[in-house]
């Protein structure tokens, strides 16, 4: 079999996050959806709307991903976390459509901040 250079990073990639423990993906996702806000915010300082646009929609398949994830059964803690990747994604989509910074600031600092305390809980294991 024979891959070309993309091919190869992509399943180099590919393998790395697949031999990660669950727990460390959980921070691969959120910090991704930070630097996706981060490109986005950039673009938009460029007034590229189409990058930001584009980075937008990645931060928003991240919590996505993250909100699809939760354990129901985990109870009271679970419910709010689903309340919370609702009220971010939603966010995420009122700044992408109005192409406001306001709204990505603020689900960037609510992101950073779960990273942060994921990063912290992460020590502990």
């Amino acid at each position: 079999m024979h891959l070309n250079t993309s091919e190869a990073y992509k399943a180099y990639q590919q393998n790395q996050v697949e031999g990660q423990p669950q727990e460390k993906l959980v921070l691969m996702l959120y910090e991704g959806a930070v630097r996706f806000l981060n490109l986005s915010l950039q673009a938009l300082e460029k007034k590229d709307m189409e990058k930001a646009h584009h980075n937008i929609l990645k931060a928003e398949s991240i919590i996505l991903e993250l909100w699809s994830t939760l354990n129901m059964e985990a109870g009271e803690l679970a419910l709010n976390f689903s309340a919370l990747y609702e009220y971010m994604n939603r966010r995420l989509i009122e700044g992408n459509v109005q192409k406001d910074k306001g709204p990505l600031l603020e689900v960037r600092g609510m992101l950073q901040e779960l990273k942060d305390a994921w990063k912290e809980a992460l020590k502990k294991l």
